[in-house]
């Protein structure tokens, strides 16, 4: 049987306190940085989601206003190309006017809110709603501009011509070189519509993103 094991010593006793101490103090150390850590990373998980909240109630608000003015002009415009269509090819020879595209659109306003931190604070499928109506924007942009310079060009210095300034008396048929006016009046028509649409998608996503997990 082995003898039991002495007792602590006064020299081997302080050395046990001290690393007990140490222990202890390490401990501490380590549970305040996890602490520390946690309640920073914590603050700016709170500071992200009040700014992700700020910018898609912003978002939404524009994409509402954007929705009622690309609903009203499509209700107003659609109507306006079919009777003129319906007209020409009666052969009334309707009158002509001036072809006014209007749009406060900047494709920097989009790049000013993604460099706001939008990128990195909005959902993968938020931005692809938000480029899809971008897209929607500049595909047909360039179409309503070429159209309203043709206005310009062509009709706003004749206004105040006969219909047979424009027409072929003998058809009652726009001549070749207004031909274009009727497919513009559809084109922007047709622009409204598919703008309403990205745009009504895009305020489907946004509410999607801003309501709670359940």
């Amino acid at each position: 049987m082995e003898p039991p094991a002495p007792p602590l010593t006064r020299d081997r006793a302080p050395i046990a306190r001290k690393l007990g101490r140490w222990a202890a103090e390490l401990i501490l150390v380590f549970v305040g940085a996890y602490a520390a850590f946690w309640l920073n990373g914590y603050q700016e998980r709170q500071r992200d989601a009040e700014r992700r909240d700020a910018i898609l109630a912003s978002l939404e608000q524009d994409v509402r206003k954007a929705i009622d003015d690309a609903r009203a002009d499509a209700n107003q415009l659609a109507p306006a190309a079919a009777a003129f269509r319906k007209s020409v090819e009666a052969g009334e020879m309707p009158v002509l006017g001036m072809f006014v595209f209007i749009t406060d659109y900047s494709p920097t306003d989009v790049a000013t809110l993604l460099q706001s931190g939008g990128a990195q604070l909005l959902s993968p499928k938020t931005l692809g709603a938000l480029r899809a109506v971008e897209s929607t924007m500049r595909s047909r942009i360039a179409a309503m501009a070429r159209y309203e310079k043709l206005s310009d060009q062509l009709i706003v210095p004749n206004v105040g011509e006969g219909a047979g300034f424009f027409y072929d008396p003998a058809t009652k048929q726009l001549r070749e070189r207004f031909a274009w006016y009727p497919k513009g009046l559809e084109d922007a028509a047709e622009f409204f519509r598919d703008l309403e649409k990205a745009e009504t998608e895009l305020l489907t996503q946004i509410q999607a993103e801003r309501r709670p997990p359940n």
